[in-house]
């Protein structure tokens, strides 16, 4: 990977590619989850600290076996019936129907999950008898030209009883190649001792594909995003190129909704329907009402959108914003922790922050709520139908009541009374015989 970052944090779709793996393992409800470390074993530690996890250190780094040995004081004593899946942090695909498809094919033996491949080069080879029955699985490089042809492979993910993987384990050696200790000669070991070996295969082979470089990540990002766009216009969902579209996270789409190139979402992010997405916007956590436009380069986290409204283009709304129906929030236009009412307007290049703003309010190019003094932050109110004229600087706390009309320039620094014209402008007036001064030689 050419990084200090471990191979398993680095991301797919915006998370880990360990905190995929870890999901789908929770998907199926374990007793355990026991995550073997190596490389930058503290910092993948502490990116899941808090979570239900054993975590068991290998070191030095001797093969799948030796890695799997190291999770035995963490598994369960248990009985017959407990079983143990192993998985791998840098293969983060991997489906949970997939692996519960794994389990019932297992029945009281060990299954694998294989693939068949046209081109197999590096994988190892599921080795079968004159009947078909698994008996053992040879590495690439320990492979003869005979079995090298074999196009069936092992993906590495398998499912045994833990009593046995423990025997197991205890008995393979690391004659090989490599020096190592492979998990996969628990198979040969399954066979001579009368255990039954079965497999299952994945419905789609991306499903198993590994990341062991940034091209790979990137390959496996692509496949992936391509994947959710699959399952959104499946849905419905119409998208203007799905090439080029991001999810990095959860996204529900109601009816009719469109989505333009280039944007990304990410967090939790619902859509109702007839949504409208530009170019280029970034949403995050954010609710977006029926009906409601998002104009290109608009940036949206942790804010909700009522219904018809709109936004943009380059718009931002920092978390707490809350957009209320048929309201129009313009170009360079922020908002922070502040209700915009029904109908309401800011055009053009303004900041609201901390503010409660009502119905029909119009509020001009250049307004700003001052909400915070170095320390503290205090609250805007602005009521229903005020005109609030451009370039006004609403010094908080303060309010501005129903009706009421600030003119342009002013610096409200005390409440604006109902259905009032209010201004604070320094006098006007020209001097008479001023000359520009000039450069002196």
């Amino acid at each position: 990977m050419q990084s200090d970052l471990p191979k398993v944090l680095h991301p797919i779709a915006g998370k880990p590619m360990l905190a995929h793996v870890l999901d789908t393992a929770h998907a199926l409800s374990p007793d355990r989850i026991v995550v073997v470390t190596g490389h930058g074993a503290e910092r993948v530690q502490a990116a899941f600290a808090g979570q239900d996890l054993c975590f068991a250190l290998q070191q030095p780094q001797l093969g799948t076996g030796h890695a799997v040995m190291q999770a035995l004081p963490h598994l369960l004593e248990g009985g017959a019936d407990d079983v143990s899946l192993v998985l791998y942090g840098d293969v983060p695909l991997v489906r949970a129907d997939t692996l519960r498809a794994l389990l019932q094919a297992r029945g009281d033996g060990l299954a694998l999950l294989t693939e068949t491949l046209d081109d197999p080069t590096g994988y190892g080879r599921i080795v079968r008898d004159a009947a078909g029955r698994i008996r053992r699985i040879v590495e690439h490089k320990d492979a003869s030209p005979e079995e090298l042809a074999i196009r069936e492979v092992n993906t590495g993910i398998l499912a045994a009883p833990t009593a046995a993987l423990r025997d197991w384990l205890g008995r393979i050696d690391n004659r090989n190649a490599q020096g190592e200790y492979y998990l996969t000669d628990v198979v040969g070991l399954a066979v001579a001792d009368a255990m039954p070996v079965s497999h299952a295969q994945p419905s789609a082979g991306w499903e198993t594909l590994g990341v062991n470089s940034r091209v790979q990540q990137a390959q496996l990002e692509r496949i992936w995003q391509g994947e959710q766009a699959r399952q959104l216009l499946e849905q419905g969902v119409t998208l203007a190129d799905p090439a080029r579209f991001d999810l990095r996270g959860t996204l529900a789409c109601g009816r009719d909704v469109f989505i333009d190139v280039g944007c990304v979402f990410e967090g939790e992010v619902r859509l109702a329907d007839g949504v409208r997405i530009g170019p280029h916007c970034v949403i995050r956590d954010a609710h977006i009402g029926a009906g409601t436009m998002l104009e290109a380069y608009t940036h949206v986290e942790g804010a909700r959108v009522g219904e018809a409204a709109r936004i943009g283009p380059y718009a931002r709304l920092r978390p707490g914003a809350d957009i209320g129906p048929d309201a129009h929030v313009g170009n360079f236009v922020e908002l922070k922790k502040t209700r915009l009412g029904r109908g309401s307007k800011a055009n053009h290049l303004a900041y609201l922050g901390d503010a409660e703003i009502g119905e029909r309010v119009n509020v001009g190019a250049g307004t700003i709520t001052c909400n915070y003094d170095g320390v503290n932050k205090f609250q805007t109110v602005i009521e229903d139908d005020a005109f609030i004229g451009s370039d006004t600087q609403l010094v908080a706390p303060v309010r501005v009541g129903k009706g009421a009309t600030l003119g342009a320039g002013t610096t409200l620094t005390r409440d604006a009374p109902a259905g009032e014209l209010t201004l604070s402008r320094v006098r006007q007036q020209s001097v008479p015989g001023w000359k520009r001064p000039t450069r002196k030689s």
